[in-house]
């Protein structure tokens, strides 16, 4: 499960997203992460699924990467799915002991289900097709405004980039330590609370030291490369706002409005039954 991580992970590729401006993309992402949570009901939320597979299209990344890191989260999709399609209250569908399944329930399991795998979706885009140096350029452009507040931009857009970039690396040392040991004959994944959580200081404390090594290792390299804050810091490839970064911002506004218009359609059973009075106005 933890080889299915894949935040932080960069794909390099060509591609129209690839290519546009790195402040441009994390306001459109954060953006679709406002109207995602707007989307309420079946058209909404199926445009919603639509647009998402259309910006992983336009990335040119493998879609198997794309549902690859969802595997680490599929019981929480699961479990929010089944808590709303138990405790909706609708018609009742059928009964399992007290627990009453309704029309209602299972919509609404739906439609959160499809925007959580959405989110993931989105967020991933971002990082696979950013860099993290873009990252940490389009972070530190966009609080920029912070510094009259006296807040250390690039400090703390370096430090947000260094633990995002870290992710993966961290992941697949956790991995090779929980592979070592088991070759050692130990005996991670059965037993009772106690023996489990007893079972994960041998990985946890290793790991721990590695990280520090790490940091410890990047900082000297940071020093030896006399590495300062961003003051009269100057960029190899400068941001620039270019005519593919304002196209994919009103091709990404068009959607959002739609998502949004369409939160006002009534749900497909209100539909019917207001047809089935029109046809019984008329008939």
């Amino acid at each position: 499960m933890i080889s299915d991580v894949t935040l932080g992970q960069y794909y390099h590729k060509k591609s129209f997203i690839h290519s546009m401006d790195a402040r441009v993309k994390i306001i459109l992402m954060i953006g679709f992460i406002v109207v995602a949570f707007l989307a309420n009901n079946v058209p909404s939320i199926l445009l919603t699924v639509i647009s998402t597979l259309f910006f992983i299209a336009l990335s040119r990344v493998p879609l198997r990467l794309y549902f690859k890191g969802l595997g680490a989260i599929w019981f929480i999709i699961l479990f929010t799915a089944v808590l709303n399609c138990l405790y909706i209250p609708g018609r009742e569908l059928f009964s399992i002991w007290k627990l009453t399944v309704t029309f209602e329930g299972i919509r609404q399991s739906c439609i959160v289900a499809a925007r959580l795998v959405c989110l993931i979706l989105i967020s991933s885009i971002l990082t696979f097709t950013t860099t993290p140096t873009q990252l940490t350029s389009a972070i530190e452009s966009l609080l920029a405004p912070l510094k009259l507040f006296g807040v250390k931009v690039h400090d703390l857009a370096m430090m947000m980039t260094i633990a995002l970039r870290f992710v993966p690396t961290l992941l697949e040392e956790a991995e090779k330590i929980m592979s070592a040991q088991k070759a050692r004959g130990a005996d991670l994944g059965s037993g009772g609370v106690i023996s489990r959580i007893k079972a994960v200081v041998p990985i946890l404390v290793p790991l721990i030291v590695s990280a520090f090594r790490r940091a410890y290792d990047l900082a000297l390299a940071m020093e030896c490369r006399c590495y300062t804050d961003g003051k009269g810091r100057t960029r190899l490839n400068p941001m620039k706002i270019r005519f593919r970064d304002v196209f994919g911002f009103i091709v990404a506004g068009a959607l959002a409005a739609g998502i949004i218009l369409l939160r006002d359609v009534p749900h497909w059973s209100v539909l019917l039954s207001q047809a089935e009075e029109l046809i019984e106005k008329y008939i």
